[in-house]
């Protein structure tokens, strides 16, 4: 719903790590596919280049590009306690379906790849 818009990961400018994984675009369908993002990203999200590596300490084996939710992202909530965040994700569904779901579904998709994020499993755990 356009007027209650669910929760979803925001990554924001800074020194942090944030673990995941990085796909690699074949370049005769880049352009489509970085136009594509782009769209869906273009609620004040900025795309960036970062580096990729295996651990927080490792050094880095790659680039990449991702998108950052920027100073002026009117979506950006900011930190909220996980209680008041699991409320809204609890009630929310959009066109891709149900907020709680897309919640469950990004704690599995992390532990799948090895990674344990103490804000996703706490919101998680709350749901």
């Amino acid at each position: 719903m356009p007027e209650a818009p669910g929760r979803v990961v925001t990554l924001v400018a800074g020194n942090g790590f944030c673990g995941g994984c990085a796909y690699r675009i074949d370049p005769s369908v880049a352009d489509a596919i970085l136009v594509a993002l782009d769209a869906r990203e273009q609620a004040g999200f900025e795309r960036t280049n970062v580096e990729l590596l295996d651990a927080p300490d490792a050094a880095p084996f790659g680039n990449a590009l991702t998108w950052i939710a920027g100073q002026d992202n009117t979506h950006f909530l900011g930190p909220l306690p996980d209680s008041e965040i699991a409320a809204m994700i609890r009630e929310r569904r959009g066109p891709s379906g149900a907020n709680a779901e897309y919640a469950l579904r990004l704690r599995d998709a992390l532990r799948e790849l090895g990674i344990v994020d103490e804000h996703v499993e706490a919101i998680a755990a709350l749901l």
